[in-house]
Order: C-alpha cells, then sequence, then structure tokens
C-alpha cells in the first residue's frame, strides 16, 4: 500500500513544520510547497520541496505540475480569494482539503466556556479573524453543494521555542531582564490556553486522510490553561528576571496602538478554554503534554544561543514606557 500523499501548502511554519515533522515520522509522504526562502524551522530531509509563489497561480501551477495528492492543507489561506483559488485549482483531484482557519473565529467574547465546535462564529473586533470566518463559510458552502471535501482546523495561541507566546515577543523577555517594567492588560487574571507545536502535530497528523472528518470543523489545543500574569511570571522566571507588572485596560492598549488593540479585543483579553472531545472521537488518544513551564526556557535557550534571535520591536518597547508611566502613576 502506498503512503498517503500530501501537500503542505506551506509547512515551515510554527505549527506546520511540527506537522511536517511528524507526518514523515509516521510514514507520510510529504510535500511543502513554498518559495524557497531561507527557513527558520528547516523540514525533514524527506520532505519534497516545491518552489513556487502561492499567489500567483502561474508559480502555482508550475510548481505542482502534474502531480496528484490525496490531502492538501493550506496553511496560509486568510481571506477569500485565497479559498476560491484552491476550490478552483483542487476540485476534483483530491481526497481531503484542510483549511487552517483560527479559534479566534468564535463567539468574542464567549458567552460561555468551555468552548466547542459548536460554539457560534462572531468577532466584531478583528478583521483577521471575520475573513477566516469568511473562508470557513465557503468551505462549508462547497461541500454541501458540490461536495468538495473540506475539513476546518482551528488551532488556538500555538507555540514552539522560537515564538515567545504573548504580543510583546522577545521585546517583553528583554525589559524584564533589563529590570523595566512590562504591560499585561486589564488585571492579568483573564485565563488563556498555551498549545504546542508538537501537541498541535500530535492531534493533527492523525487527521491526515480520515474520511470520518470530511464536512467537518475541528479544533485542536491543550489543557494548558495560564492566567497573563501567570504566563509573564514563567516567562520572566526562564530569562532570570523578576516580573515588574503594570496593568492597563485592553481599549487604553487599542487607543495607543490599534493593532495590539484588535488582536486584544478580538481574542487574548477574553478567557479562553476549550473542549476537545469531539477531536478525541476522531483521535482518541490525544493528549497534549508539553506545558509552557517546560517550553520556556527552551524558548529563552533558543533565543540566547543566537543575538540575531533577539529582536527587539523600538516602537512597542516605547509604547510601554510610556503605558507604564501612566498607569504606574494612576494618570
Amino acid at each position: 500500500m502506498s503512503a498517503l500523499r500530501v501537500l503542505f501548502v506551506g509547512g515551515s511554519g510554527i505549527i506546520s513544520s511540527a506537522c511536517s515533522w511528524l507526518a514523515v515520522e509516521r510514514g507520510l509522504d510529504v510535500y511543502a510547497l513554498n518559495r524557497g526562502a531561507t527557513q527558520l524551522r528547516p523540514l525533514p530531509d524527506e520532505v519534497t520541496i516545491l518552489q513556487g509563489d502561492v499567489r500567483d497561480p502561474t508559480s502555482m501551477s508550475a510548481a505542482l505540475g502534474e502531480r496528484e495528492f490525496d490531502v492538501v492543507v493550506n496553511w496560509v489561506a486568510f481571506t477569500l480569494d485565497h479559498v476560491e483559488a484552491d476550490i478552483e485549482r483542487f476540485r476534483g483531484r483530491i481526497g481531503q482539503y484542510i483549511f487552517i482557519s483560527s479559534a479566534s473565529v468564535y463567539q468574542t467574547p464567549p458567552s460561555r466556556v468551555p468552548v466547542t465546535e459548536s460554539t457560534p462564529l462572531s468577532n466584531p473586533h478583528w478583521q483577521y479573524s471575520r475573513d477566516k470566518i469568511a473562508c470557513e463559510d465557503r468551505l462549508v458552502r462547497a461541500y454541501r453543494e458540490e461536495g468538495f471535501p473540506a475539513v476546518i482546523i482551528r488551532p488556538s495561541h500555538t507555540y514552539d521555542r522560537t515564538a515567545v507566546p504573548c504580543y510583546a515577543g522577545w521585546t517583553a523577555v528583554q525589559r524584564m531582564r533589563q529590570g523595566k517594567e512590562v504591560v499585561v492588560h486589564g488585571d492579568g487574571t483573564s485565563l488563556w490556553t498555551l498549545t504546542h507545536s508538537e501537541d498541535f502535530a500530535e492531534g493533527f497528523v492523525p487527521l491526515l486522510g480520515s474520511t470520518r472528518t470530511i464536512g467537518e470543523a475541528f479544533h485542536i489545543t491543550s489543557n494548558d490553561v495560564l492566567t497573563w500574569n501567570q504566563i509573564m511570571m514563567i516567562l520572566a522566571r526562564a530569562g532570570g528576571a523578576e516580573p515588574k507588572i503594570v496593568h492597563v485596560p485592553s481599549d487604553v492598549i487599542a487607543a495607543f496602538d490599534p493593532v495590539w488593540g484588535d488582536q486584544l479585543l478580538g481574542d487574548s483579553a477574553h478567557s479562553l478554554i476549550f473542549d476537545n472531545s469531539k477531536l478525541r472521537s476522531v483521535v482518541p488518544d490525544y493528549v497534549a503534554t508539553v506545558t509552557f513551564e517546560q517550553a520556556a526556557p527552551e524558548i529563552v535557550a533558543w533565543h540566547d544561543e543566537d543575538a540575531s534571535r533577539q529582536q527587539v520591536d523600538a516602537d512597542l518597547d516605547a509604547l510601554m514606557d510610556k503605558l507604564c508611566e501612566a498607569f504606574r502613576a494612576g494618570n
């Protein structure tokens, strides 16, 4: 029996690279279509790289040629036109098409937790999420009207050793190491679910080629639920620092920085806990095992290995100074 042939459109991101490694380990024949740029996360030698620009139909056609695939996973589809192009390109040619959506499509703020796949989709705060909802709606229609074999996957906040899982990224760690204050939205007690990419892969790879997934949506998350205060304290401890946290209301942050504000009001300012029962109905042995306490030292060590990885956002650093000064003084 020949190995399942899987095309990852993208494939070298935080989540997709972990899935590439596990898919190869489990004997799948994996292809990755990307532009061939230097990869922060190298892929296994067994992955066949197809060089092309996913946004250029001519380049895509040249890269794919006459190859046939059992499964196509698009890790980099964000807007309706991206999905429309895939439906046209892969209609009648594949057994399963997996769209990577986002858990931020769920009702924001949620009316109840834990969140399940039947939680309404509605996010008035974040255009990114509304675009993902539009993509999902189109794929559901394609499945219902023409049998297009769509599957929707909704990751939540997923990270690996290259990604500091907070909006400020390495800037926050650097500030804490320098003894400076860091901003945490609200009072820092909202609950947040963090999922390591290797855990995500354990839930995702078994779905590849599964006929039980067609026409369905699944989120894949861990049960590692922390407050934002705890997340910042764990990062500080991993970096050998003492956290000095200044709490700033999310709407105030949004007034100073609309991009950060959209991400907060449309996602991370609200407590989110997930029920993974639906995933376990298809992958019964799924369990996430990597905690942030375990992963944080690896994140810091990876950044410390190479100073070029320690990217500090000067504008965000200055904004934190301004916010900390204002709210420390009670203004």
